[in-house]
């Protein structure tokens, strides 16, 4: 596939969880002047993706209620108890009826350092057209910001409600290229995770100016 033949692709930014370890929305949480689902969907939005959808579950009407998020980039899932995977779904299935998406690509609103240069990586391997699957890579696993194909979309929708999109990539080693993300392993589940983040030193800007 060339470089001129270019897929229509969405993103999936799951954003549902109720951060029960933390004990407050860690959706919300302040990074470098903006919060961590702002960071996650700027990253997303200035991406060269197509298309992109939030999925709120937990702590929606709090997290509406202090970001403008807008409307058309956002859709709530009600069974956000169900696990991750059931909100990865009803985001996909959104972005294949609405847009007939070509590729997805699957991120948290917990990775920070998640930015868009990451995601046209991913973007600009997957259009080379070598690989279905194209996966971050860091620490000692492979794992998300990740884009899957749309012959993967059967696999992605099957899956079980506690079952998370590794159980795809793990299972089709063949077709994966993988992209470097050392700072991947930052995610943020409990309040050291959090303070060790607000640790880091980085000289580079993770915004532009709004």
């Amino acid at each position: 596939m060339s470089l001129d033949k270019r897929k229509n692709i969405g993103i999936v930014l799951l954003a549902a969880g109720e951060s029960a370890r933390l004990g407050r929305a860690k959706q919300l949480l302040a990074f470098k002047g903006k919060t961590l689902l702002e960071i996650s969907m700027f990253h997303a939005k200035t991406s060269n993706s197509d298309h992109i959808i939030s999925v709120l579950g937990a702590n929606a009407g709090v997290i509406q209620k202090k970001l403008n998020l807008g409307q058309d980039s956002v859709i709530y899932n009600p069974d956000w108890k169900s696990g991750m995977s059931g909100s990865m779904k009803i985001g996909l299935s959104y972005l294949i009826e609405k847009y007939q998406i070509d590729a997805v690509i699957i991120m948290l609103s917990d990775q920070p350092f998640a930015d868009s240069a990451l995601i046209n990586k991913l973007i600009d391997q997957f259009q080379m057209g070598h690989k279905g699957i194209i996966t971050s890579s860091y620490g000692d696993t492979l794992g998300v910001p990740a884009l899957f194909d749309q012959k993967y979309f059967p696999e992605l929708l099957a899956l079980d409600n506690k079952e998370g999109a590794k159980k795809i990539i793990f299972s089709n080693l063949e077709d994966v290229a993988k992209i470097d993300f050392p700072l991947g392993t930052f995610d943020i589940d409990t309040e050291e995770d959090y303070q060790k983040l607000l640790k880091i030193k980085d000289d580079q800007d993770l915004f532009l100016s709004s």
